[in-house]
C-alpha cells in the first residue's frame, strides 16, 4: 500500500515507521517549521503533498491520505469528494473536537448525562459568572492551537482561584486571537476515555477503553501535558461503549467521518459524565493501541476504507504507554538551548523486536547514523509493554524505557497504578468494567 502522512508535526512518525517496516511506501508532509527536522533519515519526506497526490491516485484502492491533525476535516471532506481514501475525521468531527460545547450539546441530545457549560467571550462576563456561582469550574479555551497547559481545572470550592486565572488570561490573550473560552463544572470520579475505528458509516468493533495520565509529575501534580501516559484494553468495553460513544455513531455516519474518534468522561455513582471528544489519533493513543492490534495498521486501515464494518482481532489484556522527554517539556522556551541535539542511544539488551514494537519514535531525527533529539518541545518517543493484567503490562513497558539512554530524560513511574490502587475496583462496584474470560 501507499501512504501519505499530513500534519503539522510529524506526530505519527511511529505508525508510519511500523507500516514502512512492514513493506508498505510511506511519504510525510511536515507543515510546521520547527518541526522540519522531526524524522529525517527515518522516513521520507516530502515538501508538497498536493504534488504527491498522483502518486497516492496511481496505487488506487491501495493508496491512503493519512491525516494527524482535527483542524484539516473540510480539506479532507474535498479530497474525498475527488476520489481519494482519507483517514482522519470530517470538517464536523473539527467542530466536535475544537468547539467544546457543541460537543456536550450533542452528547445531551443523545440523552448523556452533561455536566453545565458555558461558553464566554469575555473574561469580565466569565469573572462576574463566577463571583454570582461560586463554586469549582475547569477552564478551556475554545478552538485549536491551545496547549494542553492553558486548561485549568479549579481547585477551590469558591471559584477564589479561577477569578485569579480569569484576569491572567485577560491580560496575556493574544491580541490577534478572538476570546473565546469555556468554564464547566468540575466533576469528580474515575477519569476513563472510550474510542473506536469509524469507517463512514459505523464503527469497527470493539472498542477500547482508556485511562490517560495528564499531568507531568506522579501523583498528579504539574502541568496538563497532554498525556504523559496511558493504559488501556480492548476486553470489557462493550457496556460502556454502547452507553456512550456507540450513540453518535448516526452523528458520524452523516458527517463522513472516517478515522478514530475517543471520548473522555468522568464516571461516578451518578453515572457516566462525557467531558470532551478527541477527532483523530491520539499520542500517545496510537502506540498504546498498536500493542494490542496483532495484523498491524495497515490491515486495519484497509478495513477501515472498505466501510463494510465488522470487527477485527485484538489482543487479550492491556498495554501500557509511557512517554520520555527531555527538558523543558512541556514548554518550548529554551528547548534549543537545553536539550535539542542530545544523542539517543540504547542499553545492549535492547533486542531488535523489542525496539521496533514497543519504541514509538516521536521528535527525533538522525543524522550521520546517530538518533538525536529534534523538533521544539522535547516529546521524545513512547514506551509500551503489554501483558495479561495491568502489573505485568506496566513492567513490561517501564522495562522498555529503561532501556533508553539520553541526557536528563523524565517520564512518570506510576502509569496504569491508579487503576490498580482503586479505579479498577470503583469501575466494578458500579458496573462499568467487568472484562470477559478470553481463550487464546
Amino acid at each position: 500500500m501507499r501512504f501519505l502522512g499530513i500534519g503539522d508535526s510529524n506526530d505519527l512518525l511511529g505508525l508510519y515507521l511500523q507500516l514502512d517496516r512492514q513493506g508498505h511506501e510511506v511519504r510525510v508532509h511536515v507543515r510546521d517549521p520547527e518541526a522540519a527536522d522531526v524524522g529525517r533519515g527515518l522516513v521520507t519526506r516530502v515538501e508538497d503533498w498536493r504534488a504527491e497526490l498522483q502518486w497516492i491516485r496511481a496505487a488506487g484502492r491501495d493508496g491512503v491520505l493519512l491525516f494527524e491533525t482535527a483542524s484539516d476535516g473540510a480539506l479532507q471532506d474535498s479530497l474525498r469528494g475527488e476520489g481519494y481514501q482519507v483517514i482522519g475525521g470530517s470538517a464536523a468531527g473539527d467542530r466536535l473536537e475544537s468547539e467544546r460545547a457543541l460537543g456536550q450539546q450533542l452528547l445531551a441530545m443523545l440523552g448523556l448525562r452533561t455536566a453545565e457549560t458555558h461558553v464566554f467571550v469575555d473574561f469580565e462576563a466569565a469573572a462576574r459568572f463566577v463571583r454570582e456561582r461560586r463554586r469549582r469550574y475547569v477552564y478551556k479555551p475554545d478552538g485549536t492551537g491551545f496547549a494542553s497547559t492553558r486548561t485549568y481545572v479549579g481547585q477551590l470550592e469558591d471559584g477564589t482561584d479561577l477569578l485569579a486565572i480569569l484576569a491572567r488570561q485577560s491580560a496575556t490573550w493574544p491580541v490577534d486571537t478572538p476570546v473565546r473560552f469555556i468554564l464547566m463544572d468540575h466533576l469528580s470520579g474515575v477519569e476513563m476515555g472510550v474510542g473506536a475505528y469509524f469507517d463512514g458509516r459505523r464503527f469497527l468493533r470493539p472498542a477500547c477503553l482508556d485511562w490517560e495520565h495528564k499531568r507531568f509529575f506522579p501523583g498528579d501534580l504539574g502541568e496538563l501535558t497532554g498525556e504523559m501516559g496511558t493504559l488501556a484494553t480492548y476486553d470489557g468495553s462493550d457496556r460502556f461503549f454502547e452507553a456512550t460513544l456507540a450513540r453518535v455513531e448516526p452523528w458520524l455516519a452523516n458527517a463522513g467521518y472516517c478515522g478514530y474518534i475517543n471520548l473522555n468522561t468522568v464516571v461516578n455513582a451518578e453515572g457516566v459524565w462525557p467531558l470532551e471528544f478527541t477527532c483523530r489519533f491520539g499520542y500517545p493513543g496510537y502506540a498504546v493501541l498498536s500493542v494490542l492490534q496483532p495484523d498491524g495498521w495497515a490491515e486495519l486501515f484497509r478495513q477501515l476504507l472498505s466501510g463494510e464494518g465488522g470487527s477485527f482481532r485484538t489482543r487479550p489484556g492491556f498495554s501500557v504507554a509511557v512517554v520520555l522527554t527531555v527538558p523543558p517539556f512541556p514548554h518550548r522556551d529554551g528547548y534549543a538551548r537545553l536539550s535539542k541535539g542530545l544523542p539517543i542511544t540504547f542499553r545492549a539488551d535492547l533486542d531488535e523486536e523489542e525496539q521496533r514494537l514497543h519504541l514509538h519514535p516521536g521528535e527525533v531525527t538522525r543524522a550521520g547514523g546517530t538518533l538525536l533529539t529534534a523538533g521544539s518541545v522535547g516529546y521524545l518517543m513512547v514506551a509500551t509493554g503489554a501483558g495479561p493484567d495491568v502489573p505485568a503490562a506496566r513492567e513490561a513497558a517501564y522495562r522498555t524505557a529503561a532501556k533508553v539512554v539520553v541526557p536528563n530524560l523524565r517520564y512518570r513511574l506510576d502509569i496504569g497504578q491508579r487503576f490498580i490502587d482503586g479505579d479498577r475496583s470503583t469501575l466494578e462496584r458500579l458496573g462499568w468494567f467487568s472484562p470477559p474470560p478470553r481463550d487464546d
